[in-house]
């Protein structure tokens, strides 16, 4: 099962791009976002960011996944 997750934009080579959530920076295409710019979120799933977000979007889904991760590490 693959899952999408909310990134924040950091870095733009091209295609190529760094997100970055909660200190944890990962690779990432931009191929289906028009005009990327640094600081905007985006959801990314299979390495590429498929849709923005707006940053309140992205932080409430943020929190939600850190929400996840701490009942999964009670477990």
């Amino acid at each position: 099962m693959c899952l999408a997750v909310p990134l924040q934009i950091t870095e733009i080579h091209g295609a190529d791009a760094v997100g970055e959530r909660d200190g944890i920076r990962r690779k990432i295409r931009l191929d289906f976002i028009k005009n990327p710019q640094v600081g905007e979120y985006v959801i990314v799933h299979a390495g590429f960011a498929i849709e923005r977000l707006s940053p309140e979007q992205a932080l409430e889904n943020m929190a939600a996944a850190r929400e996840v991760e701490n009942a999964l590490r009670e477990l």
